[in-house]
């Protein structure tokens, strides 16, 4: 052998830093999916989401410990260093294999289940944004309610002590409008309800807009959550779909060619 052919065979030492460094690669990413999944709230759409995003995101990271490991391998068949194993079990690339099928799967599941509970913590919180809402606005009728009544009983304890009147009038807490108001509130009693019922009314309309203005907001503010727009979706089961099939294949054809060699 040339010295030329000799520099060309790849060294040993490759191939094994090669597979230390796929097998930290995969061992520091699949720490950090556990890590990720606790504690776990499977029941609680918000954190589906935000593991299934994290997880993709993280993604490609155990796919490249998986490619240097097998490439490492490689480089030991090239070498002829690679021994065939006497049992898969014993072999990491079998156990690599599997981990990349599993993961092909886990992608895939991904892909299918990221739009489902997106859309459901999007309508989640857009119902409790409506409770929210309408709880404000029997609050707020329930206390308008009760303003009502005591501008009422108020009124009609002046009117109905005409001293106590009169020292109001003397005292200038009523001016010359309200002296005239008064009195038609004490020739025609309808006249006070409707009065006391277009103020209510006027202020009641004035809250209602300021709690549908303060609905619309945190409406948007929902829509506009980073994780729950189409583009986020869109991009989640795309790259779940992609890694779904690489991880996959990788992981069938490895298998398929391990069970081939024991066979």
């Amino acid at each position: 052998m040339t010295p030329s052919q000799q520099n060309d065979i790849p060294s040993p030492l490759a191939a094994i830093s090669l597979k230390l460094v796929g097998a930290a690669t995969i061992l520091v990413a699949m720490i950090d999916f556990i890590l990720l999944l606790f504690p776990p709230q499977m029941s609680e759409p918000a954190w589906l989401v935000g593991t299934m995003g994290s997880i993709v995101e993280r993604g490609i990271v155990p796919l490249v410990g998986i490619a240097l490991l097998i490439a490492g391998y490689w480089v030991d068949t090239s070498i002829g260093k690679s021994s065939r194993k006497a049992s898969l079990v014993v072999d990491a690339r079998f156990w690599t294999c599997l981990l990349s099928s599993l993961l092909g799967l886990i992608f895939i599941l991904i892909m299918f289940l990221y739009p489902l509970n997106a859309n459901r913590q999007l309508n989640t919180e857009l119902a409790l944004i409506e409770n929210q809402s309408e709880l404000a606005t029997e609050e707020l009728q329930g206390r308008l309610n009760e303003q009502l009544a005591q501008s009422k009983t108020q009124i009609d304890a002046l009117l109905a002590d005409e001293s106590q009147f009169q020292a109001a009038v003397a005292s200038g807490e009523l001016d010359a409008a309200q002296i005239e108001q008064f009195e038609r509130f004490r020739s025609d009693p309808q006249e006070l309800d409707s009065f006391l019922s277009s103020q209510v009314g006027e202020l009641e309309t004035n809250l209602q807009n300021r709690i549908s203005e303060e609905k619309q907001v945190a409406t948007d503010r929902v829509k506009a959550n980073p994780t729950l727009t189409v583009k986020a979706m869109t991009r989640v089961v795309l790259s779940s779909l992609l890694m779904g099939f690489v991880y996959a294949f990788i992981g069938w054809a490895g298998l398929r060619r391990l069970l081939a060699m024991v066979s």
